[in-house]
């Protein structure tokens, strides 16, 4: 049991320093930093470890990006949300596909009207230059390239065999 503890603390740690690192890779889109790998890992996390795992990962990234000045605020609501859903979403119905257009529906959607009030009253923006759901369209655009990369990588992890003998050792359980 402590193995398999420490066996998701170190992919946890792994896939946060992956999202930090790939934060270096945003582009910006209106008013947000667009980092498609902090989606990818969201996605991973959910299919290997599962959503408290995952949702943990999205924080702690989000909070190192910050305090390393590689992101800003719009970084918790923009992972957190598509995390959990992503990760609830695959520990109910073990699907891929679902799990992909989650974390694309939790952080565009939820995400994007969750970071209205982060803009409005810690970023000091004024609530009459911006729309409410002003924040979805850069979401979308970045969590859909995350999801995109995640596909591609699930599908190659899935042919080489990976999954099956983590399924075996019960890693993401």
């Amino acid at each position: 049991m402590k193995t398999n503890q420490t066996k998701k603390l170190c992919l946890a740690s792994l896939l946060c320093a992956i999202a930090v690192v790939g934060s270096l890779f945003s582009f910006p889109v209106f008013a947000s930093k667009c980092a498609p790998i902090q989606h990818m890992v969201n996605i991973i996390c959910a299919v290997t470890l599962g959503p408290w795992y995952g949702v943990a990962v999205a924080f702690v990234a989000s909070l190192i990006r910050n305090l390393l000045g590689l992101g800003s605020l719009m970084a918790f609501p923009g992972s957190i949300f598509g995390a959990l859903l992503c990760g609830m979403t695959y520990w109910k119905s073990k699907n891929i596909v679902m799990t992909l257009l989650a974390e694309v529906f939790g952080t565009s959607i939820l995400g994007g009207l969750c970071a209205y009030p982060i803009a409005v009253l810690l970023m000091g923006v004024d609530a009459g230059t911006v729309a409410f759901y002003a924040y979805i369209l850069p979401f979308f655009v970045s969590t859909a390239g995350g999801a995109i990369l995640s596909g591609i990588l699930l599908a190659a992890l899935s042919k080489t065999g990976i999954f099956k003998s983590m399924s075996n050792e019960k890693v993401y359980q």
